[in-house]
C-alpha cells in the first residue's frame, strides 16, 4: 500500500508492506538543472518497478509517515519513529544502520561512514553505492552523507534536494 505527500523537495511517494515502510520515492517535481541526468535515470528506473497495491490514505502507518515527513519538513521533528523494512544487500543494510545514527543537522563523508564500518577509506565507494541504493531516503538519513572535503556530492534524488534538505535541517537548529 501506499500514499503520496507533498513536500518542499516535491512529492513523495511513501510505500509500506507488512506493518513497516518499505520505501519512499522521488516524484519528479522539483525543477533544477542540477538534478541530473543520472537522477532522471534512476527515478524513471524506480518508477518502473514500483510495487504494486492500493492507495490507503487512512492507513494508521501511512499516516504517521505523513504526519512525521510533515513534521520533519515544518522543522518540528528531528528523529522519525518509525518501523522500517529496506530490502538490500547485508552490506546495504549496515550502510543504513550507519545512517541512522549521524544526527539531524550533521553531515559524515563517504570516507568516515566506511570508517565507522570498520572499513578503510578504499570502501568508500561500496558506501557511496550503497548509500545511493537507499530505498527509504529522507528516514534513512542518506542526504547526510557529503564528499571529503565538504561538498554535496551524489545524491539519488538530485543534488537540489539534498541540499534542500541540508539547508532545512541546519536552518532548524538555530
Amino acid at each position: 500500500m501506499w500514499t503520496l505527500l507533498e513536500t518542499p523537495v516535491g512529492e513523495l511517494r511513501i510505500v509500506a508492506a507488512h506493518g513497516a515502510i518499505t520505501a519512499i520515492e522521488f516524484g519528479d517535481s522539483v525543477d533544477s538543472d542540477d538534478l541530473g541526468t543520472a537522477s532522471a535515470a534512476k527515478a524513471v528506473a524506480r518508477a518502473a518497478g514500483r510495487p504494486v497495491g492500493d492507495r490507503a490514505e487512512d492507513d494508521p502507518l501511512l499516516t504517521s509517515a505523513r504526519d512525521q515527513l510533515a513534521a520533519y519538513f515544518s522543522g518540528e521533528l528531528k528523529e522519525f519513529d518509525l518501523p522500517v523494512t529496506p530490502m538490500g544487500s547485508e552490506f546495504q543494510r549496515q550502510v543504513w544502520g550507519e545512517l541512522v545514527k549521524v544526527g539531524y543537522g550533521e553531515t559524515v563523508s563517504y570516507g568516515e561512514l566506511a570508517r565507522r564500518l570498520g572499513k578503510s577509506n578504499a570502501a568508500s565507494r561500496a558506501v557511496g553505492t550503497a548509500n545511493g541504493a537507499n530505498p527509504i531516503p529522507i528516514v534513512i538519513p542518506c542526504h547526510r552523507v557529503v564528499g571529503s572535503d565538504g561538498s554535496l556530492t551524489g545524491y539519488a534524488g538530485g543534488l537540489a534536494r539534498k541540499r534542500i534538505l541540508l539547508e532545512l535541517e541546519q536552518d532548524a537548529l538555530f
